[in-house]
């Protein structure tokens, strides 16, 4: 009788109550002007480079098209989560659907996969355009260009997408409150009444791994880019080089620096107080989205030249 209860009540999925975060309760109106100007700046800088890429045929090459499928991947990460967390800060404690949650869930961990899919391939990019820059144009083709972006897209589904039906089998038959802003696989298998090793496991091993690969493949092709930098004979022929390549590695430090960490704390930081780890959570989901195309216009002239036209048409003149 009490196993039938348990399988009657071990599988009720109803409704998530998203908490904010722990211990900062009384300052999530505060927290929340940052967050809202930050998401804004989000939005507003990745739709403006999406819409450049589009309309200037000048930026249609290989290089600016991986930068629009990195500008969508943000865009899908920092809506994913951010508008439910404004709302949590705004409103107190929200209610979400348990297919709600693994929707955000999956969204959330799909798009940090295929953030570093994609920096992965413009590091393979810089290195054909600097090492190879005479097979450039027959090397990535239009063809090969879209392959490469199917390729990484299909790879970082396959790679989370088991963690949706983990966290699907699982039952919760104790509390359903979440002590965090928004879905996340960890946070939500722990409150499930049941082994979740394999989560846990399969959550912290192979996105890690997945994206291990990534980061090694991308220092390879900057290691390599840097010798054949160095061995250019102009100086500014390497100052050019180096600088194309700036901008390229302050994204990858702004995306891996803060992922890693996250990571690493959910399966070793112990010590690491849970408010912390809460509101460094939430930064991370705004903060690369936000930087990037700020980065890309700053540091990349081309693009940097066409956001001035746009935004100072008269002054162009």
């Amino acid at each position: 009788m009490s196993m039938a209860t348990y399988n009657l009540t071990g599988y009720n999925t109803g409704a998530f109550t998203l908490l904010g975060i722990p211990g900062l309760e009384q300052y999530h109106i505060w927290i929340s002007i940052p967050f809202c100007f930050i998401y804004l700046v989000a939005i507003v800088g990745n739709s403006i480079l999406l819409y450049l890429i589009t309309v200037e045929r000048s930026l249609h090459a290989p290089m600016c098209f991986f930068l629009s499928v990195l500008a969508i991947t943000d865009l899908i990460l920092s809506t994913t989560c951010v508008p439910k967390t404004l709302s949590v800060f705004w409103f107190g404690p929200q209610k979400i659907s348990f297919p709600g949650c693994l929707t955000q869930l999956f969204f959330l961990h799909y798009s940090f996969v295929l953030d570093s899919a994609i920096l992965m391939a413009m590091a393979f990019d810089r290195y054909v355009a600097i090492c190879l820059p005479l097979r450039y144009t027959t090397i990535l083709t239009t063809r090969t260009t879209v392959k490469i972006a199917l390729g990484i897209i299909f790879r970082s589904f396959c790679v989370f997408v088991p963690c949706v039906f983990l966290v699907n089998r699982l039952p919760f038959c104790r509390t359903h409150n979440i002590p965090h802003t928004y879905c996340e696989h960890i946070s939500v298998a722990r409150l499930a009444c049941a082994d979740i090793s394999i989560n846990i496991w399969y959550g912290f091993c192979v996105p890690i791994m997945t994206v291990i690969i990534d980061v090694i493949l991308i220092a390879v092709s900057y290691t390599l880019i840097l010798c054949a930098v160095f061995c250019l004979p102009s100086r500014d022929a390497r100052q050019k080089a180096l600088g194309t390549c700036g901008s390229h590695v302050c994204v990858i430090l702004i995306f891996y620096i803060p992922a890693f960490f996250s990571i690493l704390a959910h399966r070793f930081g112990h010590n690491v107080p849970h408010t912390f780890h809460i509101m460094f959570a939430n930064l991370y989901v705004i903060i690369p989205p936000a930087l990037n195309p700020i980065v890309y216009g700053v540091k990349t002239k081309q693009i940097r030249d066409k956001i001035i036209l746009l935004l100072f048409p008269k002054g162009s003149h």
